[in-house]
């Protein structure tokens, strides 16, 4: 940082002070969490499923897939998350998806790069999951867009914020099970007409906030490659993890 960049720096932070991404209490840098925030969150890793990314009690192998993806393989090739969505995460989530908090980004695109570097070593096209145009234009921006917009920026990797649209509002899915979901969000999604020439032999990685059930990644992977693409990968910032 230059000279006047610091200085530029401390006035910014004379008036708006950094706070922590999860509870609001004052930081020393902006776009981090706090020693308590970040003791709470439940960083992933390894040992997991090699498909889904579901963390593993003991070590399976590099290959080892859970049971889940061993009986009903998903669409998609791979998936990560940086952390657990639970009590703790679910602040931080929130607040950057519905809160205006984007001075996140740039933190989240390197969690995710770390999280996803496997996924990035064999990606051609980011992609987000998009918002309905009702729902973008209430909320001003789609959370997803913003990651993968900061994860190209890190990265070098090519983004396409709009090569996916949500053709029909579907209602929020948090009070709804698996195969309500899935139901939920079935023909929901399809490639922008002008954007179709993009997808052909590219091997995509598609963005978003949560992993839940994974009814949205499958519909849009599903739609990815119906339009050629040669493999969908996925990358999130949280994931819930079932018992």
């Amino acid at each position: 940082m230059t000279g006047l960049g610091r200085w530029i720096r401390l006035a910014v932070d004379a008036v708006l002070p950094p706070v922590c991404l999860s509870c609001g209490a004052m930081v020393g840098e902006p776009g981090t969490l706090c020693p308590s925030c970040w003791s709470q969150v439940d960083f992933l890793s390894a040992p997991q499923c090699a498909a889904c990314g579901h963390p593993f009690e003991v070590e399976a192998g590099p290959q080892a897939l859970c049971g889940r993806c061993l009986t009903r393989p998903p669409p998609w090739r791979r998936a990560r998350a940086v952390f657990r969505y639970d009590d703790a995460s679910k602040s931080l989530i929130l607040r950057f998806k519905h809160a205006d908090r984007l001075e996140g980004a740039p933190t989240f695109a390197r969690w995710l790069a770390r999280a996803g570097a496997e996924l990035l070593a064999e990606t051609d096209l980011i992609v987000p999951v998009p918002l309905h145009r009702w729902r973008l234009l209430a909320r001003r921006y789609n959370q997803a867009a913003v990651l993968a917009n900061a994860l190209g920026r890190l990265t070098g990797r090519a983004v396409a914020p709009d090569l996916l649209v949500r053709r029909r509002r579907t209602p929020p899915q948090g009070h709804l099970d698996r195969d309500e979901r899935r139901r939920n969000v079935k023909d929901a999604f399809a490639v922008r007409p002008g954007r179709r020439t993009m997808l052909p032999g590219r091997r995509v990685l598609l963005i978003d906030d949560v992993l839940t059930t994974g009814a949205t990644a499958n519909e849009c992977a599903r739609v990815l490659k119906l339009h050629g693409a040669a493999s969908v990968t996925v990358a999130v910032l949280a994931r819930a993890l079932r018992d």
